[in-house]
């Protein structure tokens, strides 16, 4: 899977219908789950890394409700609000690590809205003392007191810097 799936209004991009539709069903999947909303105007040099996302002032936090893609427009509920919001967009960019959409919308070119889950939580496994067995690209750890088996598949290029980092 790859790590962000953009999809831009007017792209030639062959991919473009298909990035569309990963973010449509990110998007409609959020139904019912607490979400944080932030928005940010985009710096004069277009680089949106540099924004401070630590929560602001105007920074919502809520349940959205009946959130979906119809056409370029994306739709949503707040709990307890009788209407449906929309927001028609240029662009979105989804970052799936973090469970991330940027959102810019049509109408207003210097904003750039960011939809997240409020914390991702990873699963954390601890292997005290594992036997380890390396072959080909692959890493494997071996927990005999706990059972655990921990199989890390690894590019070339990530093998390699494993060892330089282990050196």
């Amino acid at each position: 899977m790859q790590l962000k799936t953009i999809w831009q209004f007017g792209s030639n991009n062959p991919e473009n219908p298909n990035n569309l539709d990963t973010i449509r069903e990110w998007w409609a999947a959020l139904a019912g789950k607490e979400i944080t909303w932030r928005q940010r105007l985009i710096p004069d040099s277009g680089d949106i890394s540099e924004l401070d996302w630590e929560p602001q002032r105007f920074d919502e936090i809520f349940l959205i409700a009946q959130p979906e893609i119809r056409g370029i427009t994306l739709y949503w509920q707040k709990p307890n609000s009788p209407t449906e919001s929309n927001t028609t967009v240029q662009k979105l960019a989804l970052n799936h690590t973090r469970q991330e959409l940027y959102i810019f919308p049509q109408s207003q070119q210097k904003l750039v809205i960011r939809v997240a889950l409020p914390k991702i939580k990873y699963q954390r496994i601890e292997l005290n003392n594992p036997e380890i067995f390396v072959e080909n690209n692959m890493l494997l750890f071996q927990d005999a007191k706990q059972l655990l088996e921990v199989q890390i598949k690894l590019t070339p290029e990530q093998l390699n810097q494993l060892k330089e980092k282990l050196k």
